[in-house]
């Protein structure tokens, strides 16, 4: 049994209490919601969440959702204003870090004004700037990345890489090489890499430099998913150069809304109710995701073409290149009568009859877990990733931005429970011709039925980690 032990320098009669600082944006707030609701549980600690809101009503219904089970505690920091700091096209990244560097004071005085004293400070990928916060407490202070091992190796390796690689990332004949790892191609670079001149590869880079200072690293894995990468962060021969940080798979750490299912979601569950055992093709392109108009025409028409059963939670298209362009407002668009405008002519007559149109959210875990159910058309976020894995789901890769193309990477060459297209969405328009032969590689041919075989043995084997971890101070 593995027992994940954090020891603190505070006496032992006080009352453990385990501070967590989660950064906007629902994809970032989701995974501290479900480790703090693992370490009230497991650790039987108090739990205390500070959140930067950002304008998403789907992010508010979550917090409200979370917070009637009465399990920790949320406490909502005013949101800075940085206009004046950042253009308002600024990358998602720069945007976020930049938040979370404006709002250390008003953090730092909120934790001082706690009623019981923090014993353990956790923060998020990009509140690293606040770790330094625990000192002042002097208590321990761990950084959770809510990602894989892959990405974790890439953003410690990246000090180095920026040493060592002159021009552009993505100007290199090879791929890059990180130590004990899957040489990184070009094409899957992480966003912040592909231009050295843009802010956000520098606050990646100074991420890559502070994070190894933490006393740990908490990591939204599990040694059975990536055993190769996480036994190379452990050589000390290898990384013992680059951080010392010991690293702790807290995977798969995913959380279910607890929210009533309003009258439209009720129908969708109903329709699922009659349909055949993972026959549903589930679409949705995370928090943060959405195409542009002709990628979503090509979309509808490569399902038609496929004639497999589907439920696709459609957005506004994007206008402008930007993937990313809900983050920070997901939950927001719910005209229906608008989005049927982005669809081909005909399609919604089609579909009444094989699939159901969605507005720009759905209660992804339900449908996950619904027996119906046997594909998942994912942007491949983590969070979306592990919630398809721990329902024995596999997977269409679609990756968009920041991370994504790493973790379609792993999920279809090392993993092998996903299918990708030859096209890389998020550079070029992927045709309807391959969209459905990869709809019918995953729900009808073998192939997909062997990874539906092989991404069950990943559920177990994720039931298992968390039924060996222990969480106690």
């Amino acid at each position: 049994m593995l027992a994940l032990v954090f020891v603190s320098d505070m006496k032992s009669e006080m009352e453990t209490h385990v501070v967590l600082l989660s950064s906007p944006g629902l994809g970032h707030l989701t995974p501290v919601l479900a480790l703090a609701k693992r370490l009230a549980t497991l650790s039987n600690s108090k739990v205390t969440i500070f959140v930067v809101p950002s304008l998403s009503a789907a992010e508010s219904l979550v917090i409200q959702s979370f917070m009637s089970l009465n399990l920790c505690r949320i406490i909502l920091l005013p949101p800075p204003d940085i206009s004046h700091i950042v253009h308002a096209d600024a990358a998602v990244v720069t945007r976020i870090v930049v938040i979370m560097r404006e709002i250390k004071p008003a953090f730092s005085s909120a934790v001082s004004a706690l009623s019981v004293p923090p014993t353990l400070f956790i923060v998020d990928l990009f509140g690293y700037e606040s770790m330094d916060i625990a000192d002042q407490f002097k208590i321990p202070k761990f950084v959770y990345i809510p990602s894989h091992a892959g990405f974790l190796a890439l953003t410690l390796y990246l000090p180095v890489l920026d040493e060592v690689v002159k021009g552009e990332y993505v100007d290199e004949k090879d791929a890059l090489f990180i130590p004990g790892c899957r040489p990184l191609q070009l094409e899957d670079v992480v966003d912040p890499m592909l231009c050295r001149s843009d802010q956000q590869y520098l606050e990646y880079l100074n991420m890559g430099i502070k994070i190894p200072m933490a006393d740990g690293i908490l990591l939204n894995t599990w040694e059975e998913l990536e055993p190769a990468t996480l036994a190379a962060l452990r050589d000390d021969k290898l990384w013992g150069g680059i951080s010392k940080a010991p690293i702790y798979p807290v995977g798969p750490t995913v959380t279910t809304p607890n929210r009533p299912i309003d009258s439209n979601k009720s129908e969708m569950f109903l329709w699922l109710d009659k349909q055949p055992s993972e026959s549903v093709l589930y679409i949705s392109f995370g928090s943060g995701g959405i195409l542009t108009k002709e990628q979503m025409r090509e979309l509808a028409l490569g399902l038609e073409l496929s004639q497999q059963r589907f439920i696709w939670v459609v957005r506004t298209p994007v206008v402008g290149k930007s993937c990313d362009g809900s983050f920070f407002t997901v939950g927001n668009d719910c005209n229906d009568e608008r989005l049927a405008s982005y669809l081909p002519e005909g399609f919604l007559d089609w579909s009444n009859n094989m699939g159901l149109i969605i507005s720009d959210w759905a209660p992804q875990v339900e449908i996950l877990r619904h027996q119906s159910v046997g594909g998942f058309l994912s942007h491949c976020g983590w969070n979306s990733t592990l919630e398809s894995i721990t329902h024995g789901v596999p997977l269409i890769a679609w990756p968009l931005y920041a991370e994504q193309r790493m973790t379609a990477t792993l999920l279809v060459e090392e993993l092998k429970i996903a299918v990708r297209s030859k096209t890389l969405p998020s550079k070029e328009i992927v045709g309807r011709e391959e969209i459905k032969l990869m709809v019918k590689r995953l729900m009808v041919d073998e192939e997909g039925h062997a990874m539906r075989a092989r991404v069950k043995q990943f559920k177990l084997s994720g039931e298992k980690a968390l039924e060996s971890q222990w969480f106690f101070f």
